[in-house]
């Protein structure tokens, strides 16, 4: 299961990343989750992951769709803005879901049915957007969706949520991420 999308042909969203605003102005208007969010923007960013950024040719954004309700995008979104933070190719602004569900149902995931947040789309410098990734890693997408953990009850389900981005301290979010980074940033063989 892949958490992580591309467009065969890059779309224009130069005008959502201009409604974008940054990381550090959604902080503290954020209600919920509050604690999480912080907490979790002040895991460091592993140094290999920060070379992987450094060897990419060009400037890139990430345009997050999310909500200060949401669970995965706490756990998720601080790592990849202290990655925009430390990565001076990289940068990284947030909409707020609700306020843009024309562009969120562009991006459904479950068989293209649901709103799941967050959701990072990848633009280059010119704002095309190249391919977007959400709303979880996929290995930990893989086991909330299998039976196993629907037959778990959804507060005991959500707490083993918990548990792994509590073990995993951002790790795959950002790998899956970079590696997204990293497959736009390469043209395909026919292009070299």
């Amino acid at each position: 299961m892949t958490t992580t999308h591309r467009w065969p042909v890059p779309v224009d969203r130069s005008s959502d990343w201009d409604a974008g605003i940054a990381f550090e102005t959604f902080l503290p208007t954020a209600d919920k989750n509050t604690d999480l969010w912080s907490r979790t923007g002040r895991l460091p960013t592993p140094p290999d992951v920060l070379a992987r950024v450094a060897a990419l040719p060009g400037a890139w954004r990430l345009l997050v769709l999310s909500e200060d309700w949401c669970g995965d995008a706490a756990n998720t979104v601080p790592v990849l803005a202290r990655l925009a933070d430390e990565a001076p190719t990289l940068e990284l602004r947030l909409l707020a879901r609700d306020g843009h569900l024309d562009l969120m149902d562009e991006h459904l995931t479950g068989e293209r049915r649901s709103r799941s947040i967050p959701v990072a789309l990848l633009l280059d410098a010119d704002g095309r957007e190249h391919a977007w990734w959400g709303p979880r890693p996929a290995a930990l997408q893989a086991w909330f969706l299998s039976p196993e953990a629907q037959a778990l009850a959804t507060d005991e389900r959500y707490r083993e949520l918990r548990k792994w981005y509590a073990r995993d301290r951002g790790r795959t979010t950002l790998d899956e991420v970079v590696t997204m980074l990293e497959a736009a940033a390469t043209p395909p063989p026919a292009a070299r």
